[in-house]
């Protein structure tokens, strides 16, 4: 892993992001479960530890400073993206990450045990039928739909003030065009290190929600 080490350290420079060995040692093992676990799980596509590394920790790891709350919601995490690597950065914040997709949770709950992580819940469900008892002030979605729905399938799990953040590649000028007059979006230009592909975070604020209990 000393490759991938070098790679993950100097990424994590290009970021100005600052983690301990413990958390990068988090990240590189959690890079290795998914090689580990994909053939049978079918967790990504990406087979190189390099390009896991890049697509996978460093694009996750671009929107760190956008988390402000202490409660988030990972909708559609998949192999834990981007909860997992968010998770480890951010110890203090409190992480849910949600797939409807059973072997891709079960994956996700093995990643939490074997790291050791306190601050994950993990929850087998589809959004629209989930309903926590507590509301989270941010919801994150990495290449999940498209915002018009995004917005309609969870905008009940978010708290007064609560904010959406939808990771996305190229954005649509249509896609921001259906949103409703009731929400404001910011379209953020995202710098991923290593990756040419275009990267930009979608920030939506909603309206009138409740507040967290």
């Amino acid at each position: 892993m000393d490759e991938a080490r070098e790679l993950l350290v100097s990424g994590l420079i290009g970021l100005n992001l600052t983690l301990s060995e413990h958390q990068i040692e988090q990240l590189l093992n959690f890079i290795k479960l998914i090689e580990k676990w994909n053939k049978a799980y079918n967790l990504t596509a990406i087979r190189s530890r390099q390009d896991m590394i890049r697509l996978h920790l460093f694009d996750s790891l671009a929107v760190l400073s956008f988390i402000q709350g202490q409660r988030v919601i990972d909708i559609g995490t998949g192999a834990g993206l981007p909860g997992i690597p968010l998770a480890i950065a951010l110890p203090n914040t409190e992480f849910t990450l949600l797939d409807s997709n059973a072997k891709k949770t079960r994956f996700v709950q093995q990643v939490v045990l074997e790291l050791k992580l306190k601050n994950v819940t993990i929850c087998h469900q589809r959004v629209e039928k989930f309903h926590p008892e507590y509301l989270f002030n941010e919801i994150i979605t990495r290449a999940f739909t498209n915002l018009s729905e995004m917005v309609e399938l969870t905008s009940h799990l978010l708290c007064k003030e609560g904010v959406l953040l939808a990771m996305k590649g190229k954005m649509l000028e249509s896609e921001l065009t259906q949103l409703s007059s009731q929400y404001s979006a910011d379209v953020i230009p995202i710098q991923v290190p290593g990756i040419d592909a275009e990267r930009c975070l979608i920030r939506i604020k909603f309206l009138a929600r409740a507040e967290v209990p």
